[in-house]
Order: C-alpha cells, then structure tokens, then sequence
C-alpha cells in the first residue's frame, strides 16, 4: 500500500502541477494582452505590466487549483485505466475505500496550499499589484469614485459608551498612504439629525484610532429651544482650527477595504470588516457569503477529487483520454459558474452565507458519490 500511495502521490502531483502551469500561462497571456492598453499611462512602463501580470498569478492559482487537481487526477486514473493498472490493482483487492485512503492525503496537500494561496499569498500579492500600479499611473485609491469614498462610523458618549448618532466620512481622494483629501464630515443623532458639518483640506491617521486633520471648518448646529429665536429651527456656530483631533473606528485600512473585492480578500479582513459593518448598523450580506465561501473552498479539492475517482472504472472503450479531459474540464467551469451564480442569488435572495457558500460543494459532492455508487455497482 505503501508504494501504491508513493506512486499515486508522484503521478498526481506531476500532473495537476503541469495543469496549474497551463492555466497560469493561459491567465498570464490574457492579462497582458488586456494590460497593454494601459502601458504610457503616466509612469506606466511595459516591465511595470509584466510585474503586474506576475503579481496576480497567486490568485489565479488560488482560483483554479480544485480545477487543476480535478483535471491532473481524471488525466492520472484515465492514463492509469488505459494501460490496465488500475484493472491489476483492482484484481489486487485494491477496493473504492482503499483507493480514496490513498487519495485523502494527497488532497490535503492541495487543500492546504489552496488555503495558503487564499489566506495569506494572494492577497498581498493583489493589493500590492494595485498599489504599485496607481502610484505608477499617478492615481489614487478614489479616483475611480465621482464623489469620493464614503464610510459610515458611530458616535457613542464617552462616559456610558452608548450610541449616540451616526457619522459619515467622504474623502475625496484617499492616497495610497492612507492619507485623505477633502475631507467631509457628517454627524447626526439618533433622529438622523444633523448636528456638526466638519471640513478639512486633509486627514492623516495618527495612531489609537486618531486622525488629525488640517484646516478645519466646523459647523455645530444646536437644537436647544433656549438659544434659538421664534421659527429658528437651530443655532449655527461655526470654529476655524489649524488642525483637530478625530477619534474614529474608520482606519486606512477600512478605508482600502471599502474598494475591494470581498473575494480577494483574507478570511481575517472579511472577519474583521464585517464585524465593522455590524457595529455600525450596515449589511453584511455581501461579505458573509465571501467569507464562508473563502473558508469552504480549500474542501473544493476534495470534491473535485472524488469527481476524478469514477473515470479510473471506465475503460478505454468508454472514451478517450481527450474526451474525459474535456468532460473533466467541463466539470470545472460549471462549479465555478455554480459558485459565483450561488453567491448571486444568495445575495439578492437573502439566503443564510453558511449555505449559499456550501451548496455548490453540496452539489457536486452528491454528484461525486453517485457517481462512485454507480461505477462500482456496473
């Protein structure tokens, strides 16, 4: 068995790595061709869109690595059904459960490098991508918003620590260093009452959750029945600063954040930007269901695995090699199509992110055993 599992191990690996290569290359080809466009922008050089190209790779791999180990291991039980291996092991007492003991720790590899990639390569190798390719441009975070960026935090009383209002930030640039320009604030009560109107030319984060902001306008509108003259709905005063202090839970990086795709993400980033929106009374629908999908899709391998195991029961004259590598292919995009149209319409439908991120995998898990049942049966 020992040897068995050396020989499945060496055999699959080879294949799925030379599949990954194949997408990558593929991948790599179509970004550049779509990046040429933007060579001459600003300082953007031809060596600045290979690096570009370069840095998205990890992605891509996060991305297709189920698809890879898909097509690698049908392309290994095809090969090996073909020459009458498997058909020797078979008659070797080599059973269903004894093959897939000899795949499990093969799939763990896959399953964790595909989790590697996703939690911690890719998404640093994306935001630095995007970052080095705006100050190349000479862009900013914002620019591609016409009002700016917006994000919402609360107001709570320093003493009891309950809310109080809301808040909402506009920038209208946010510079890669995190630094902000044009700065609008708005603060209301619990009524949706405006009570302060604050503007400053720049906001820098200072550190403990401090901004400091320069050139400061600020507007405080005042409800008290007392200061305010018959038909006069509130007292305006209004403070000229230098620069102020604002205490915030909005940070550089929930800022960044606001513009990227949840599905780039980590898992920590999506934890800890929905447990933001949580507390600041907004939707989390949308990054709920990325979360839970970025935890399920490392077990993708599994059941893309197990999709592979019935092609090493059919013979030859059941279709050739190439036929079964499309066949397998195919399988690959529709979960893929499958588990981005899930996210969809578990988003539009308010479905639980728990089972919108699991149904596909459910699916194809289902298909996998009949599958299994099927062949061994006949």
């Amino acid at each position: 068995m020992t040897v068995l599992r050396r020989y499945f191990a060496s055999e699959i690996y080879r294949s799925v790595a030379f599949v990954l290569v194949a997408f990558l290359a593929l991948f790599a080809f179509l970004d550049m061709m779509s990046e040429i466009k933007s060579v001459g922008q600003g300082g953007y050089r031809i060596e600045h869109a290979f690096l570009y190209v370069s840095l998205g790779l990890p992605n891509y791999a996060y991305q297709v690595m189920p698809i890879a180990a898909l097509i690698g291991t049908i392309y290994v039980m095809a090969q090996l059904a073909a020459r009458s291996e498997f058909t020797v092991m078979r008659a070797s007492s080599l059973s269903m459960s004894g093959v897939i003991r000899i795949l499990l720790p093969i799939a763990i590899v896959f399953a964790v490098l595909t989790f590697v990639l996703g939690e911690f390569v890719a998404p640093r190798f994306n935001d630095f991508r995007e970052n080095s390719k705006r100050r190349m441009q000479g862009a900013t975070i914002s620019s591609e918003f016409r009002s700016g960026l917006w994000a919402k935090d609360v107001l709570r009383d320093p003493v009891t620590k309950q809310i109080t209002g809301s808040r909402f930030l506009n920038a209208g640039k946010v510079e890669l260093s995190g630094a902000l320009r044009s700065v609008w604030i708005y603060e209301v009560d619990n009524q949706m009452r405006l009570m302060t109107l604050i503007t400053a030319d720049e906001g820098h984060f200072l550190d403990n959750n401090q901004w400091r902001l320069d050139r400061v306008k600020e507007m405080r509108f005042a409800r008290d029945a007392g200061q305010r003259t018959p038909g006069q709905s509130a007292v305006i005063t209004q403070y000229t600063f230098d620069s102020s202090t604002l205490t915030s839970d909005i940070t550089p990086e929930i800022m960044a954040v606001l513009i990227s795709d949840p599905y780039r993400m980590s898992a920590l980033d999506l934890i800890v930007f929905t447990r933001h929106l949580e507390e600041n009374r907004q939707r989390t629908d949308r990054y709920e269901i990325a979360l839970w999908t970025k935890l399920f899709y490392p077990l993708a391998v599994f059941v893309m695995m197990a999709l592979a195991l019935p092609f090493a029961y059919l013979q030859s004259r059941s279709g050739g090699l190439s036929l079964k590598i499309f066949i397998g292919i195919m399988i690959g995009v529709s979960f893929q199509l499958l588990n981005s149209l899930f996210s969809h319409i578990g988003l539009l439908n308010t479905w639980p992110p728990f089972m919108t991120a699991i149904a596909p995998s459910a699916l194809f898990l289902f298909a996998a055993i009949s599958a299994c049942r099927w062949v061994e049966r006949h």
